[in-house]
């Protein structure tokens, strides 16, 4: 295979997988972008609005519009990083818990369940994170032809 052949089936499964995801959302009636802020805020840990959309590839002002809107459900809340003067911690509410719950439960089942089937996960992630590092620099390189 060369690389070409090899980048090629590389974006089709990438999309195949994320098209699944945004399936799910729609299923769930939410949008992709709803649902990956959700699946990161519901893991436990602290994130800001600039690390979720760093970590996710979510554009600023879709994570800042969906934030917003779960603001004003009262899904989250937003308090100031100390030492920070621009930047917020974004949280779920006990009722943004329940909400999220609600949504990504079965997700989580259904990705057990396929988590099971795979081989050495661990190794999988980590040629996958070194692949995604290699991948990182054609946007850092610019357009140098």
């Amino acid at each position: 295979m060369d690389e070409r052949t090899f980048f090629c089936r590389f974006g089709k499964l990438l999309y195949q997988i994320d098209g699944a995801y945004e399936e799910y959302g729609k299923i769930c009636r939410v949008g992709a972008n709803l649902l990956w802020i959700l699946y990161a805020l519901n893991d436990g840990e602290r994130h800001s609005q600039k690390q979720i959309c760093e970590d996710w590839a979510i554009p600023r002002s879709t994570a800042n519009t969906v934030i917003k809107d779960l603001e004003s459900k009262n899904y989250i809340t937003l308090s100031q990083i100390k030492g920070e003067r621009r930047e917020l911690l974004v949280s779920l509410t006990p009722g943004g818990k329940e909400y999220a719950d609600g949504i990504l439960s079965d997700l989580y089942q259904r990705e057990k369940k396929i988590y099971s089937e795979i081989e050495a996960p661990e190794e999988f992630l980590s040629a996958l994170q070194k692949l995604a590092a290699c991948i990182q620099t054609i946007a850092a390189k610019g357009d140098k032809r």
